[in-house]
This record gives C-alpha cells, sequence and structure tokens, in this order.
C-alpha cells in the first residue's frame, strides 16, 4: 500500500517537481498540495494523508506553526521539514517543533525519499551534523563553541528577525505575520535584548548581515525557499 503524502509549500513549481518525484516511487502517492497553513488544513481534512512535507516559508505563514499544530493532534501526522534555511539554525528548531525530519532544499532530489521512508518507520532524519547536536543536547552537555546568541531567541522572535533583515518595516511584518504593530515591537525589544543591541540601527544591521549568511548558506539565489 503506498503512503499517501501531502506537499506544503508556496512556490508551484516547487509542489509540482517534488510531486512527480515522489509519485515515481512505488510506495509513494502525493494526495495533495497547498501553499498556506490554511490550505494544508483543508487538504489533510480531506485527504487524511500519511505523511506531510513543509516548507518553513510559507504564502504569509511560518511553517513551524503548521508542524506544531500538527503535532499536537491525538494521532500526530509525520512530518519531514524541508526548506533553503540553513540547517544549522532552523533544524533543531523544527525538531523540537515536533517534525520528524529536515532537509535542505540542495539536497531534496538526493535524500527525500530515504528522508520520508526513515520519518515513516518512526526515525528521525536528519544529517550527522545535526544529529550529533541533539544527542550534545540530551546528554547536558556545554554549548557548540559554533552556537550563537541568535540560538537563545524564540521561534517568533527569530522570525522577526530574519524579516528585518529582508528590508522589511515593522508594520510589514505586522502583515506578514498577521499579529498587531505593538506585538512586533516588543518581539524586536526581546531580539535586541538577547542579542545584546542597543539601537534599532544596529539590530537592523545585525538582522541584514545575519539574513545574507544564511542565504549564502542556502542552495543558491536562483533556487526557491
Amino acid at each position: 500500500m503506498k503512503s499517501r503524502v501531502i506537499i506544503v509549500d508556496d512556490h508551484p513549481i516547487f509542489r509540482m517537481g517534488m510531486a512527480e518525484l515522489l509519485n515515481q516511487e512505488e510506495d509513494f502517492h502525493v494526495c495533495g498540495l497547498a501553499e498556506d497553513i490554511a490550505g494544508a488544513r483543508k487538504m489533510i481534512q480531506d485527504q487524511l494523508p500519511d505523511l506531510a512535507i513543509v516548507d518553513i516559508t510559507l504564502a504569509g505563514d511560518n511553517g513551524l506553526d503548521l508542524v506544531k499544530e500538527l503535532s499536537a493532534r491525538k494521532m500526530p501526522l509525520p512530518i519531514l521539514v524541508l526548506s533553503m534555511h540553513d540547517e544549522q539554525v532552523w533544524a533543531e528548531r523544527a525538531i523540537r517543533a515536533g517534525a520528524r525530519g529536515y532537509i535542505m532544499k540542495k539536497e531534496a532530489s538526493e535524500n527525500v525519499i530515504s528522508a520520508l521512508r526513515n520519518i515513516r518507520a518512526g526515525r528521525i532524519h536528519v544529517s550527522a551534523s545535526i544529529m550529533e547536536r541533539l544527542l550534545d543536547r540530551l546528554q547536558m552537555k556545554s554549548e557548540s563553541p559554533t552556537c550563537s546568541r541568535v540560538d537563545l531567541l524564540t521561534d517568533r522572535e527569530l522570525e522577526v528577525f530574519r524579516l528585518l533583515g529582508t528590508g522589511l518595516s515593522t508594520r510589514e511584518i505586522a502583515e506578514r505575520m498577521k499579529l498587531g504593530v505593538k506585538t512586533i515591537g516588543t518581539y524586536r525589544d526581546r531580539v535586541k535584548q538577547k542579542l545584546g543591541v542597543k539601537t534599532a540601527a544596529e539590530l537592523i544591521r545585525r538582522a541584514v548581515l545575519w539574513t545574507e549568511q544564511e542565504f549564502s548558506n542556502s542552495p543558491g539565489s536562483n533556487n526557491v525557499g
């Protein structure tokens, strides 16, 4: 029996390409495609999939919110997060949110089939370096030397920080995240405090530099995110 899969991603070309790849396998069938959380909810209700592939950056949504929602259900849906965002920043957050695996899009064509089979079997699928990091956390070891203050940010705070780095204003971020302007201002203040930043200008500079660095670790500017 084939496992039924839904793909939640805001880029139509990527969704169709991934669906074609999975449908070529004898043990998978893509039963639905969605671009945002609302569409994913309806698709899951209608199609009752066995597995889900979810991007972090969706149409007006953060994919981790969907991961948390689905993981909190009485019958959790096994989820593979597939994103352009650097795994060193996002993979551990995805697993903590309830995902069973994380793959960067530049590795998707090579690893997505084995990743889905692993999470279907009840295993976690992440890179060796991320698995080592997760095990270190579980064993209460000291943090890796590569750990940065960004790791102290919550998922919401990190999303605000990332969007600041893309040049969005506080009002634009509020509209994107469907939150109030005052709420975004509060998140900005928390980010400044955690990063040890004194001024708004310095916060923007740090956000831009961090976002550029994260993008440089992604598949490339011509790839979808």
